[in-house]
């Protein structure tokens, strides 16, 4: 090759070389648009600087000061992607790497972080928090506490008592803020009756709010211990003190009364030496309490035992009977000697098109006892007790889910045996194959390879079906003789719901316990079905 040639090469090289990147700037500048792009998004970044801003005021309250480097981190990431002019492919994955951290990563790592707190019913907030708390709710009239006249106010929906001392000096306060001076209070006689920004009630205002009224403790100063003022009237408030007195020095309370001093033992609670504990307590890390008691609690042992293994018949039993029921109908559907098939698929697809809830609560009024559509028209007035016996409501259960499920399974049936050749069909039966042996032993191992791993993702929907369950039986008929609220059709996502949100007592961090349990049973299965799949593979060789 002469100099020249190379020359000539070199010279076509760059310049194919300063095309594309005279492409690559085109393209950049036509994704920066123009003034009115620039404009829509300045706009768009304010919003997010905005709520930004609103969600670090917002932490820096509770004292999430982790979360709050987090923020303000994304925040101007954000920020400079969107103005930079060489974080191009970064503008168009930033939102849904946001999005995905957001719906997805902070909400997983969220719950493993509850599943290791006692946060729940008692235990929901701080200490400080839970001091206060503890503070008012063991408040008593001082015995010569004067009255002091009142009048009700209220701003931005808050109530709050303006109170008027006996040397005729307004203060005003709520049940977070403390009593403090209002110098440009109105007064009618001694009482002040008007406050800056503060919309005075009436009367008929004040007994529609009554027990708001008189539940609400102003604080005397910032000191728990100086106790506050109420109510009972909503024309005169008197001084409370609290019959717990908190000392800063040691973290102790002591009740004034009986004597008895309550330590922070460790448990997220004031705890007497007899092992007496104060309610409300705070959030503290508990390590594998959580999932030492979910296994362990001879109270939840029985009930969880029931409810597992309802979950794995429930799970196990709907894929089969949805992937056989769509197969048979695949089938028959797919045979070109069948008239009119094309309808019967679409007629087929209905129940997958119609949102599950909604199917589930029409089935519900369906299967209804006395006046449902199941017992009065079909069975002639029968009285079938569909959702109220124990067994009879599984097998409801079942059945609604296998109707939602099947359409899924016959789309995916058809699909996997269209795509399987006619010529193997064909030399199957030349080689004097019956129908049933050309089935399973070419056409059966073949859809497998296609479906298997729907199989399994199918299995993992089902194990955490709460739609159907929730709407259709919300877990009942209740188990009269489990100590926590659940019920004879509750498979283990409604369970670890009703632990969390219902009754009472709501263990948040026992039900984040039971929501990771879930997640790796699910995991553990799925990975070793998938092994088990790979066998499959060898057909398509």
């Amino acid at each position: 090759m002469t100099h020249s040639q190379t020359e000539t090469e070199r010279v076509t090289v760059d310049h194919r070389r300063s095309r594309r990147e005279r492409q690559a700037r085109h393209i950049a500048d036509a994704a920066g648009g123009g003034l009115k792009s620039l404009i829509l998004k300045i706009a768009l970044i304010a919003i997010v600087d905005a709520i930004a801003v609103y969600a670090v005021f917002v932490l820096i309250s509770f004292e999430e000061w982790g979360v709050v480097a987090v923020v303000v981190a994304v925040a101007a990431v954000v920020n400079w992607i969107y103005f930079s002019r060489r974080a191009l492919p970064a503008k168009y994955l930033a939102p849904g790497v946001i999005f995905l951290a957001l719906f997805q990563v902070f909400v997983l790592l969220y719950t493993g972080y509850i599943g290791f707190t006692n946060y729940g019913t008692g235990h929901n907030g701080n200490k400080d928090q839970a001091v206060s708390s503890l503070l008012a709710s063991s408040l008593e009239r001082v015995p010569e506490s004067p009255a002091y006249p009142v009048t009700i106010v209220e701003s931005d929906g808050e109530i709050g008592l303006l109170i008027t001392d006996p040397d005729g000096i307004a203060f005003l306060g709520t049940a977070d803020d403390p009593a403090e001076i209002v110098r440009d209070a109105v007064f009618d006689g001694n009482r002040a009756v008007e406050a800056p920004g503060w919309r005075t009630l009436q009367f008929a205002d004040v007994l529609q709010r009554q027990s708001e009224v008189q539940a609400l403790a102003v604080p005397f100063s910032d000191d728990p211990s100086d106790g506050a003022f109420r109510t009972p009237d909503g024309s005169s408030a008197y001084r409370y003190t609290s019959t717990l007195d908190y000392d800063t020095a040691t973290g102790d309370l002591t009740d004034t009364a009986s004597g008895v001093v309550y330590r922070d033992v460790g448990t997220g609670a004031f705890t007497s030496d007899s092992g007496q504990e104060l309610k409300p307590g705070w959030r503290v890390t508990v390590g594998f309490d959580n999932f030492a008691k979910a296994v362990t609690d001879e109270r939840l042992a029985g009930p969880l035992v029931y409810v597992t293994l309802w979950t794995f018949a429930f799970a196990i039993i709907t894929v089969a009977a949805t992937f056989f029921l769509g197969l048979f109908l695949a089938i028959v559907f797919n045979s070109k000697r069948m008239k009119g098939r094309h309808l019967y698929r679409a007629l087929l697809i209905l129940p997958y098109a119609v949102p599950s809830f909604l199917s589930a609560l029409v089935w519900a009024g369906m299967m209804n006892q006395s006046f449902g559509f199941l017992n009065q028209v079909l069975f002639g007035g029968a009285d079938i007790p569909w959702l109220t016996d124990p067994v009879m409501a599984k097998v409801s259960v079942l059945i609604v889910n296998i109707w939602l499920g099947f359409p899924y399974m016959f789309l995916v049936c058809t699909g996997a045996l269209q795509s399987i050749p006619d010529e193997l069909q064909e030399a199957a039966t030349v080689d004097g194959a019956k129908p049933w042996a050309v089935f399973r032993l070419i056409k059966l191992p073949l859809l497998l390879v296609s479906i298997a791993p729907l199989l399994i993702a199918s299995f993992a929907f089902n194990f955490n079906n709460f739609n159907v369950v929730y709407m259709l039986t919300d877990g009942g008929p209740r188990d009269s003789n489990a100590p926590i609220p659940v019920g004879h059709t509750d498979i283990l996502i409604s369970m670890v719901y009703k632990v969390a949100f219902t009754g009472q007592t709501r263990d948040f961090g026992l039900a984040s316990a039971y929501t990771i349990i879930i997640f790796f049973v699910v995991a553990v299965i799925s990975i070793v079905a998938f092994r088990r799949t790979k066998s499959l593979e060898e057909l398509n060789g």
